[in-house]
């Protein structure tokens, strides 16, 4: 027995949104197990660079440490939930990989930290927003530490110190439901 709905007919999503939006999930879903994939083939003190970027693709930034070692940053904001740091040590081999977005890592930001200092621990953010009139600056991570997705606060005063954060619902995952 077809369903009757209460929606004019006008109102009700076509077969092909319907599609599309099924095609979507599957697909962030899909990602996100590429993604798991990628860090399970990896393995510290054994994977090489070459390894490293043929899962991960090439980092947005390199940092050289003084040491010869490098940092490879992998954001995935502002759609993702993660952020990866990948440290190749002086061999070429993999010594470190890190998600930044964990609640240990939300818990050590703490007011008067720097810009540099919270960009350090917690990687490229999603969105930065400049409130002139409130003379502040926030900083917003996504992160999914289960089913739903979050959102991490950091706000600045105009010298650039943390003086609050907040964690609360992504405003991404609330429009989708």
């Amino acid at each position: 027995m077809p369903m009757v709905s209460d929606m004019p007919n006008d109102r009700r999503p076509s077969v092909a949104n319907r599609w599309a939006w099924a095609s979507a999930l599957l697909l962030a879903a899909a990602v996100g197990l590429v993604a798991c994939d990628r860090v399970e083939k990896l393995e510290e003190g054994v994977s090489t660079e070459i390894q490293v970027r043929k899962e991960f693709g090439d980092p947005v930034t390199i940092t050289v440490e003084s040491d010869g070692s490098r940092t490879f940053d992998y954001p995935r904001q502002p759609e993702g939930w993660t952020n990866y740091v990948i440290k190749i040590g002086p061999d070429g081999k993999m010594s470190s990989l890190r998600q930044l977005l964990t609640t240990d890592n939300f818990a050590r930001i703490q007011p008067g930290m720097s810009q540099l200092e919270v960009r350090n621990r917690l990687g490229k953010p999603a969105k930065m927003q400049r409130f002139d009139l409130k003379q502040e600056e926030v900083w917003d991570w996504r992160f999914k530490p289960q089913q739903e997705s979050r959102m991490f606060s950091v706000t600045f005063d105009l010298q650039g110190r943390v003086t609050a954060t907040a964690t609360g619902d992504d405003p991404l995952d609330t429009q989708r439901n």
